[in-house]
């Protein structure tokens, strides 16, 4: 309990939380951007009939 009482109380536990905020929300952006992209391709490819 007292990690969280630091993680949200102290400057650099604040910090540390939008960091480990903004990390994720990056995963979870070139997850999507990468899925998108190659599932683009793969249409692409199939028309193209290879």
């Amino acid at each position: 309990m007292q990690l969280f009482k630091d993680l949200f109380s102290s400057d650099v536990g604040l910090m540390s939380a939008a960091v480990i905020a903004v990390m994720l929300g990056m995963g979870a952006f070139y997850v999507s951007y990468f899925l998108r992209h190659v599932r683009e391709d793969a249409r692409r490819a199939a028309a193209e009939g290879r």
